[in-house]
């Protein structure tokens, strides 16, 4: 057997076989279209990939047997970041094969300097030729867990999601570390990373990053992270976090999951029905696309876990992961977030889930919480973000304490044009929630302000006036903002105390929700588990459940991140479409109205505000 082996037809393997030399156990591949590879994989040797592609010659990344990373997930990495881009490409691989005898010299001097350093630089890379310039650029790529070529999946299996020791750098802070430095260069690059480009402007006086997943897909296929911060770098680095998050968030990958009908496991899993679905006339609905609940129908299902129960417990696919089969209901990446560790990532996806109940809680109950004096704050960026919003963009921002009944600080951010000029939105909302109840206000005016400036432009006044006149046009997510920057929605908005005097943010934040409800004044940690654990607690002991799915996937764990899902049932999911909204079958928007002391009286559901929500 030949010591060195070019196989495939065409052009490059053509040049490449008259100047190949013997060199020790490596199995050269080449082929224009990256095809047969068999022969190397039946040699159980190393393998190096060689192709042309339009106007350059890729090489690797180095192929070793049982480990992930080969040719398919730089195809899948390239499709996702360039689409249709590589199309139009496509139109230069005549001059290509024209030059191919010219770069035969420098690829086969490359590949034999890989074999020689033991392909240090196509090890998880690709180097790309230039076959006009000639020029050499090294691409990054982290296997594709969903690779249909290399990637296997591990059998789910139940297990316990402790909430592991996770020490902090101080107990006002609620992670437990920074965004490593090198998160940009391990997932960001134009060809093969899993993140394609990062991009960063300044919108409403605030740095503004956007971290593009696969940018060349159209629609739902494209997921894109958002980072806002008060300098560009923090905002870049929490964009690609965001956009991480949403990438091990939309469907399960390097996991099996587990087929079977609700009514076989029902005594291991968790009942759909409790999440809040939707009145069985529903599903009859021209266009609506999700199924009745049959719990003798075969469904997917992933392993999590019930701190309420202390067990592992299946959760429908759907649920866990938003974008993996149409399910029951609606379901977005309320709950999902990333961490550092799998406590820090479940800490904040249940955080999400307080703040979206809150402003949901709020909304649907038409609950008056106070008005806070912004003014009043310790941390002065505040007054002085409002100040430059009222200056620069003519906005007056308002916020609201919400407090549920586990006493989580929350807050409704609110921007009001008062001059009412036309062709620009008149009212903007949304919320954050935190232990630290100033930051909680701070990632509330930080989801806000963006806004103002990002919706200038797109605003159109005719179709917000149709979606005022008919809820059911709010189908999308966009849509919800939308509807409310016309300003005859505004009097749906009249429920808070807009006008009233705020309460000082001291009184505001120490208020309990409800007799003898937890005060929202946290208790300093030094560990995140324990901060967890009490964020955690405080829901056990309102008679709810808190389930967590981990989702970490093999691209998050190369970099020593972890992501997790996070559902309590009994609270308000966020739905985006007024149609699939969720507040069916559950009892607490009928009930903690009149438990936090806004009502003398549970409330019945025809009581619940009819018109769909503004959250962002």
């Amino acid at each position: 057997m030949s010591d060195r082996l070019v196989v495939g037809a065409g052009p490059l393997p053509a040049a490449l076989s008259a100047q190949v030399a013997a060199a020790d156990a490596l199995v050269v591949a080449a082929d224009e279209a990256g095809g047969p590879f068999e022969a190397s994989r039946a040699r159980g040797l190393p393998w190096l990939p060689v192709r042309v592609d339009a106007g350059d010659v890729l090489i690797g990344p180095a192929v070793h047997a049982g480990e992930p990373g080969c040719p398919t997930c730089v195809e899948r990495r390239r499709e996702g970041n360039l689409g249709d881009a590589r199309a139009k490409q496509r139109s230069l691989t005549e001059m290509g094969r024209l030059l191919i005898p010219l770069a035969a010299s420098l690829v086969t001097a490359l590949m034999a300097e890989e074999a020689a350093c033991g392909f240090a630089r196509t090890r998880d890379a690709v180097l790309r030729v230039s076959l006009r310039t000639g020029a050499i650029t090294r691409h990054r790529l982290l296997a594709d867990s969903l690779c249909p070529d290399c990637a296997e999946p591990a059998e789910d299996r139940p297990a316990r999601l402790g909430l592991t020791a996770a020490p902090k750098p101080a107990p006002d802070v609620f992670r437990t570390r920074a965004l490593p430095a090198e998160l940009r260069e391990r997932y960001v690059d134009a060809e093969t990373g899993v993140i394609g480009s990062v991009g960063v402007t300044g919108r409403g006086g605030l740095p503004v990053a956007v971290a593009r997943i696969a940018p060349g897909r159209g629609g739902e296929q494209s997921r894109h992270g958002y980072g806002r911060a008060h300098d560009y770098r923090s905002a870049a680095a929490t964009a690609i976090a965001e956009a991480l998050e949403r990438y091990a968030s939309v469907r399960p990958r390097g996991r099996r999951t587990v087929k079977a009908c609700f009514a076989d496991v029902a005594d291991q899993a968790l009942d759909p029905r409790t999440l809040g679905l939707y009145p069985d006339d529903w599903y009859d609905r021209p266009g609506f696309v999700y199924r009745r609940f049959d719990p003798d129908q075969k469904t997917r299902w992933v392993w999590g876990y019930s701190f309420a129960a202390e067990r592992p417990l299946l959760v429908p696919l759907s649920f866990a992961y938003y974008g993996a089969e149409p399910g029951w209901a609606f379901e977005c990446s309320n709950g999902a977030a990333l961490g550092g560790c799998l406590t820090e990532a479940i800490f904040y996806g249940l955080l999400e889930v307080a703040e979206r109940d809150a402003f949901l809680m709020t909304w649907y109950g038409k609950l008056p919480v106070p008005k806070v004096d912004l003014d009043s704050v310790t941390d002065r960026r505040i007054p002085v973000t409002v100040e430059r919003a009222r200056r620069m963009a003519g906005y007056e921002l308002s916020a609201f304490a919400m407090v549920m009944e586990q006493g989580v600080p929350a807050f409704w951010a609110m921007a009001v044009d008062r001059d009412g000029l036309p062709g620009r939105p008149y009212a903007l909302c949304a919320a954050g929630a935190h232990p630290d109840p100033e930051q909680a206000l701070r990632s509330a005016l930080f989801e806000l302000l963006p806004s103002i400036g990002a919706l200038g432009d797109r605003y159109d006044a005719d179709a917000s006036a149709d979606m005022l006149a008919d809820g059911d046009r709010v189908r999308k997510m966009e849509h919800h903002r939308q509807l409310y920057c016309h300003p005859g929605a505004f009097a749906r908005l009249a429920f808070l105390p807009i006008d009233g005097p705020g309460l000082p943010f001291a009184e505001a934040t120490d208020a309990r929700p409800g007799p003898g409800g937890p005060a929202r004044v946290w208790p300093k940690h030094d560990d995140l588990a324990d901060d967890a654990t009490e964020l955690v607690r405080r829901y056990l002991a309102t008679g709810l459940d808190v389930v967590a799915v981990d989702t970490t996937c093999p691209e998050l764990r190369a970099g020593g991140l972890a992501s997790a899902k996070v559902l309590v049932p009994g609270t308000l999911p966020m739905t985006f479409g007024h149609r699939y909204r969720r507040t069916h079958g559950l009892e607490r928007p009928l009930t903690v109205p009149r438990l936090l002391g806004y009502r003398d009286r549970d409330l019945a559901p025809a009581d619940l505000t009819p018109d769909p929500h503004p959250f962002p």
